[in-house]
């Protein structure tokens, strides 16, 4: 995979609030649809209903759980998105609706992939792209993406474990991008490696600067 999509959502100003709002949702979403007919020619449907229920139930999971954007923010960025993609591929609003062959070096690399789960890489590339460009508007970097995202038996044991546990997308989401995946308790932001490491450190410090007060 790459970030071809986070070079269309760089100019969108204050992108992580941004796609916290239906209108510029679905508008970020089509343009990852066009994105991946330009450079891949596959083509979609979408079906807007669900598109809609899927963005509706991420806001209100991920509001229940923001608090913990302040513990690791980066971390929280990816989890998030791992949330929309557990909706996208739960409601599944995108039906392939036919390809034309490109010649080119991004659809070469990912032809097999994108054979074999298009839905699937669409929903992920356009989680990706997001982070990509949110973690450039912020924090001016992108993560990396690791080799196992262009491996072909990782995306046959994304597609078969999300069919039976939604949750899991957002396990291999962290896989895809060098994080360490939570495969007990994806669903929740406070049980991730990283939010967890936050807040240990967090107490530790409060801990040393209170056991550093003068006694009055």
């Amino acid at each position: 995979m790459d970030f071809l999509f986070r070079d269309e959502l760089i100019s969108m100003p204050d992108l992580r609030h941004s796609l916290r709002r239906l209108r510029w949702f679905r508008m970020a979403f089509r343009k990852n649809v066009a994105v991946i007919a330009e450079h891949y020619g596959y083509r979609f449907t979408i079906d807007e209903t669900k598109l809609t229920a899927a963005f509706l139930n991420w806001i209100e999971t991920v509001e229940q759980q923001k608090s913990f954007a302040h513990v690791d923010r980066k971390d929280f960025i990816i989890f998030a998105a791992g949330l929309v993609l557990k909706e996208l591929i739960s409601q599944a609003p995108a039906k392939v609706q036919g390809h034309t062959p490109q010649n080119n070096p991004h659809a070469s690399e990912m032809a097999d992939i994108i054979a074999f789960w298009p839905e699937g890489f669409l929903y992920t590339n356009f989680c990706v792209g997001t982070i990509a460009a949110i973690y450039e508007q912020e924090f001016g970097t992108a993560p990396q993406i690791a080799s196992c995202a262009n491996d072909l038996r990782t995306w046959w044991s994304y597609r078969e474990n999300v069919g039976e546990t939604p949750g899991y997308a957002i396990s291999f989401l962290d896989k895809f991008l060098g994080a360490e995946p939570n495969w007990v308790m994806p669903n929740l932001a406070s049980a991730r490696s990283a939010i967890q490491r936050a807040l240990v450190a967090s107490k530790a410090a409060a801990h040393l600067t209170g056991s550093k007060q003068p006694n009055g």
